[in-house]
């Protein structure tokens, strides 16, 4: 499924419907009676929906931790905060203080949905801030990643009650293991699972696998074999080396990004404790190398990107080297030279490779936490300490809120300075925001590639659009006299095999998350891309539709739409079995995304309308 290959502008009125008798599956939810009109198409062709409040204020919300020697300070005054944009001091609209010992376990933030609608709207006890671990096999090696999960179930067995925790794995892809909760024998019982297990990465090189390389330098060296050809045996292993963390740099970043997505849509502060290692935002030149300059690399902007990503869903990063406290190998009794012992071997370039190594690894968790306004825990061995230093650091902040002076929406990236009035303590708070930035998502990733990512079978759900779904068979009462397409629903439909069943997603979409562009004529612009994928019980596309299409607006639909909801409808043959549906919606121009994944049950043609996907607990 790629965008690229087969998306096209669909007309408006095809697909954008407001037909009031789907409509009614939406019922129970709306706070406000439609007007009268709902039942009929209008000029926009949106049916009005719940209210929703939208504004195209720039208000700017900072969090901002004040510590002394580790220890949260309480109780400030508002006018001793102080806070430039840009340099330019801001006038303090807001501001709040949070204080963690006032949390306590609160239940879940579920919402009761009708028989066959679901939501991508994020469910997550509302105790003010929440907590995620991210456990890191990608970059961390074997032997800290059993280290790491022993000492988390200790933690999490004398964990302050109220705690909010959900849990993930980085591994060759995200996962979540455990949704957000306050129960820790759940947490403990995710971190045990056999999925939280440590493993090999599939990308990251071993200390041995060093040893290995350089013992047979060394001994090719001691060979007396031909010099052109060691020094094509280095440079080989230099550009290996630099191709995986390449593919490990992608993979981890790509892995925070979606994270960011998937966190988004849930209101305030969010902090991610990072448990990785072996992470470095440099790579330098080698000078004993034939290209010195081939293996060079430097990763601080994509990691800036990502860090922005990370800030403007308000995530915390609080990255734990999970390595713990680092010696140098050279200083251990076990360290054994590689190359000629009676010359020296190698000990000077071993010290010299560790140091810069560490130094690089360990400055891209400095640059991360700085950025998102957290605290990097390294050269410590008391990972459980840090862990409860990090969740008490992330619990206790002030909330400084200011509308920008110029409150130009200008796509720029704006930087931001606190300053504390009378006192010198540490502060910890993001350091910059991008003014709806075309492109905020990370790595200026193309519309197609960002669709890709958000179609990705069992990936965690994106929720920077927010939208629930309809999801029934096309033939069943409440979509009865909606006009469908003709002709096979899919582009896969016309090779699929054995019974099939149309069935029908309506969707209602949040318009807040999305931006509109004021056009020279007066109008206000909206880019969308929306795609539905079909996914067996392998895994495997069945089937799929994606589209691109605009919303043009004059100043009076414009008003309608942003007072309720974008409503959608799309059909897709499935086939008969257990299918994943999922859904995804993008905003082009600001690089947002929202997703959806729903689990149907397609039964023979005979079995009747009445059966629809079988709605999550």
């Amino acid at each position: 499924m790629m965008c690229s290959r087969h998306c096209r502008t669909v007309p408006l009125p095809a697909f954008l419907l407001a037909v009031g008798v789907f409509a009614a599956g939406f019922a129970q939810q709306a706070s406000a009676a439609k007007p009268p009109q709902a039942a009929a198409q209008s000029a926009s062709g949106i049916l009005p929906g719940t209210t929703v409040l939208h504004t195209d204020t720039n208000l700017v919300l900072v969090d901002v931790v004040v510590a002394d020697k580790g220890k949260p300070i309480h109780a400030l005054d508002r006018s001793r905060f102080r806070i430039f944009e840009d340099g330019r001091e801001q006038p303090v609209a807001s501001f709040d203080e949070h204080a963690g010992n006032e949390q306590t376990a609160a239940p879940l933030s579920v919402r009761k949905l009708p028989p066959n609608v679901f939501s991508n709207t994020p469910t997550y006890p509302d105790t003010g801030v929440v907590n995620v671990l991210l456990l890191d096999a990608l970059n961390t090696p074997v032997v800290n990643q059993v280290e790491v999960r022993k000492q988390m179930i200790e933690y999490l067995g004398k964990i302050k009650p109220g705690t909010t925790l959900a849990i993930y794995t980085l591994a060759s892809r995200l996962r979540q293991l455990q949704g957000f909760t306050t129960d820790a024998s759940r947490l403990v019982k995710a971190v045990q699972d056999a999925k939280a297990g440590a493993q090999k990465s599939v990308a990251l090189q071993t200390p041995e696998d060093v040893a290995q390389d350089d013992k047979l330098v060394d001994t090719l060296t001691e060979s007396g074999a031909p010099g052109a050809s060691i020094a094509a045996l280095k440079q080989f292993m230099a550009d290996t080396t630099a191709y995986q963390v390449d593919m490990r740099v992608a993979m981890t970043l790509n892995a925070l990004d979606e994270l960011a997505r998937s966190l988004s849509g849930i209101p305030g502060r969010k902090n991610l404790i990072w448990f990785s290692g072996s992470f470095p935002i440099a790579l330098d030149p080698d000078n004993t190398l034939m290209s010195p300059l081939e293996a060079m690399r430097n990763y601080s902007q994509e990691v800036e990107k990502t860090s922005r990503l990370l800030s403007a869903a308000r995530i915390a990063v609080y990255p734990v080297d999970a390595r713990g406290l680092m010696t140098n190998p050279t200083f251990q009794a076990s360290y054994k030279t590689s190359g000629d012992p009676v010359k020296g071997g190698n000990f000077q370039r071993d010290i010299n490779r560790f140091t810069q190594q560490t130094n690089y690894e360990q400055g891209t968790m400095k640059q991360i936490a700085d950025q998102t306004g957290g605290q990097e825990y390294i050269n410590t061995n008391g990972i459980e300490a840090a862990v409860a230093s990090a969740v008490e650091h992330g619990s206790d902040y002030y909330t400084i809120g200011y509308v920008p002076a110029a409150n130009k929406l200008d796509g720029h990236f704006h930087k931001i300075r606190v300053k504390l009035e009378g006192a010198s303590f540490n502060m910890a708070y993001r350091r910059g925001y991008y003014a709806r930035s075309p492109r905020i998502a990370g790595h200026d990733a193309d519309s197609s590639s960002l669709m890709r990512e958000a179609g990705i079978h069992d990936w965690p759900l994106a929720t920077q659009i927010l939208f629930q779904a309809l999801v029934v068979p096309a033939d069943d009462a409440q979509i009865k006299g909606v006009k469908l397409p003709d002709g096979p629903a899919g582009a896969m439909a016309k090779t699929m095999k054995g019974p099939i069943k149309r069935y029908v997603a309506a969707m209602q979409i949040d318009p807040s998350g999305i931006r509109f562009e004021d056009t020279p004529e007066g109008t206000h612009l909206a880019a969308l891309e929306l795609a539905l994928i079909a996914y067996n019980e392998e895994g495997k596309e069945v089937n799929y539709y994606e589209g691109s299409f605009r919303l043009n607006l004059n100043d009076a639909q414009y008003a309608h739409v942003m007072a309720g909801k974008i409503p959608a409808i799309f059909p897709l043959d499935l086939p008969v079995g257990k299918v994943s549906l999922r859904m995804v919606i993008l905003d082009r121009a600001e690089g947002r995304a929202g997703s959806l994944e729903v689990p149907v049950e397609v039964l023979t043609v005979k079995a009747g309308p009445t059966q629809g996907p079988v709605n999550r607990p």
